[in-house]
């Protein structure tokens, strides 16, 4: 790897850095948007059932709250009720809404950088072919006899090494953003539907 990486040249270190990078937010991003840290398929149940006949203590509120994104958005309608008993629907909508716009912004944390790390090592890999070809070009005048062997077989290296390191970065990047991009979405529309569910309970629960 050592050698592949010297014939590479120094154009190989920002696509080497970017692989790093996209390799450290891929593992985040697994860890972040695990089902049980983002949307537990029994919590809203869960919510529901200790909430039939009152609005839970804050301790229950609070633990509920840590337990992933999903209990955040519910915790905050809680908490609306508990600071206003007869608050309005609007109220109470319009906060879970906040809650839930804040939540969406840490699911949609990374993606951004992980997609232009995507875009951006073709064009890294692009940058190390020209300076592979500029090497080349000087081995053919940089002689008496026409000529550089030694440096005109660097330039190639350059080029090529730095071209397929550029795609092998951008290709798994681009699969693994799409792949979490999705992933997102579809947490998303469980929190919207979760809201809502939750949103008529809580109005319900208001009017008892």
């Amino acid at each position: 790897m050592l050698s592949i990486i010297q014939a590479a040249g120094w154009p190989i270190w920002p696509l080497l850095a970017c692989s790093i990078l996209a390799l450290a937010l891929v593992i985040e991003r697994f860890l972040s948007l695990k089902t049980a840290r983002v949307a537990p398929p029994k919590l809203l149940d869960e919510a529901i059932a200790v909430s039939r006949s009152s609005v839970p203590t804050p301790e229950v509120v609070a633990q509920l709250e840590q337990n992933s994104a999903l209990g955040e958005v519910l915790a905050s309608g809680f908490r609306a009720l508990n600071s206003d008993p007869r608050c309005s629907e609007s109220d109470l909508r319009s906060t879970m809404e906040g809650t839930g716009r804040a939540v969406a912004h840490r699911l949609e944390r990374y993606l951004s950088a992980l997609a232009t790390i995507a875009s951006a090592a073709p064009l890294l890999g692009l940058f190390g072919t020209v300076v592979g070809m500029i090497e080349i070009f000087g081995s053919q005048s940089g002689t008496s006899t026409g000529s550089n062997p030694a440096q005109l077989a660097h330039g190639i290296s350059v080029a090529l090494y730095n071209t397929a390191f550029g795609l092998v970065i951008a290709v798994p990047a681009l699969i693994f953003w799409r792949y979490f991009r999705a992933r997102v979405d579809y947490y998303l529309l469980t929190l919207e539907l979760a809201s809502e569910r939750f949103v008529r309970h809580l109005l319900a629960l208001r009017r008892a």
